[in-house]
């Protein structure tokens, strides 16, 4: 009897366990709000998160000192191409701490050419302590239609596991 009564309470307890495991999962946002921003672009304009609803948008926080994202420049400039035609969007953000000469620079004439997306000048930080006090660069963040974030990368992307992503979402409906 006593054996019975161990064995019901340790699957009453492991029954609670997974119930509030479970309410717990339930309770997160999975796929958390891209947050509202103004993005002040180089050529003066200032498009902001709402613009960019009803694209796949990868916003891309980067500096001119950062080795790793010069590097990886050249593969943004072909996933734009690739999939702008298609409702995908690339936002570059240099950070608060990149001289607005060297990125006007490297976005006009860098050694990935002339940058055909907005590139952002975040003078001031607060696009990067909007998502998520952003410090490390490379950092990205792929954003749905509907404005959802669904990954993030901090470092460089796969970049093939990055475009069959982007495929899927730009084939999804908002």
């Amino acid at each position: 009897m006593q054996a019975a009564i161990k064995k019901w309470s340790a699957l009453v307890v492991l029954a609670a366990v997974a119930l509030a495991g479970y309410l717990a999962w339930n309770a997160v946002d999975h796929d958390p709000k891209a947050p509202d921003v103004n993005f002040a672009l180089l050529d003066g304009k200032t498009i902001t998160s709402q613009d960019l609803r009803g694209k796949v948008v990868l916003v891309n926080f980067w500096a001119t000192s950062c080795t790793t994202c010069v590097g990886e420049m050249p593969h943004m400039v072909r996933t734009f191409d690739r999939f702008a035609p298609k409702g995908f969007e690339l936002v570059a953000v240099s950070m608060s701490y990149d001289r607005p000469d060297y990125v006007k620079t490297f976005a006009t004439s860098g050694p990935a050419g002339a940058l055909p997306f907005p590139v952002a000048m975040d003078t001031s930080g607060d696009i990067a302590k909007s998502f998520g006090d952003v410090r490390l660069t490379p950092t990205s963040f792929l954003i749905d239609k509907s404005g959802n974030i669904v990954k993030q990368y901090v470092g460089p992307p796969n970049f093939n596991e990055l475009h069959t992503l982007i495929s899927q979402l730009l084939a999804k409906q908002a």
